[in-house]
């Protein structure tokens, strides 16, 4: 991430399908990446495709958990439940977190 992205709010939609295990890792996952890459810079909203399929179809969502980078462009996409904080760091363009930081499992 270059010194300018520093100052930026990453905003972020997260699609789950309804209040699983599965989701409810994927979310803690993403705020465990977020909180080591981006301290008090990011937004993320979590939108269950089973309450707002209208948001999912608009988003071309396929599977879940998905999230997707809003801003700043360009927009990046990942699904899983984000357990390997590296891949998803790199699928979604943030630093990858420190070996001893793994995450949530």
């Amino acid at each position: 991430m270059n010194p300018d992205q520093a100052d930026t709010l990453h905003r972020f939609r997260l699609f789950v399908a309804g209040d699983s295990p599965r989701s409810a890792r994927a979310a803690a996952n993403l705020r465990a990446l977020c909180d080591t890459a981006l301290p008090d810079a990011y937004q993320i909203e979590v939108i269950d495709v089973l309450q707002r399929p209208d948001l999912a179809e608009e988003a071309s969502v396929l599977a879940t958990p998905l999230v997707i980078r809003v801003s700043p462009a360009p927009v990046r996409r990942a699904v899983g439940d984000f357990s390997d904080l590296d891949r998803l760091a790199t699928a979604i363009d943030l630093p990858s977190p420190t070996t001893d930081q793994k995450g949530l499992r």
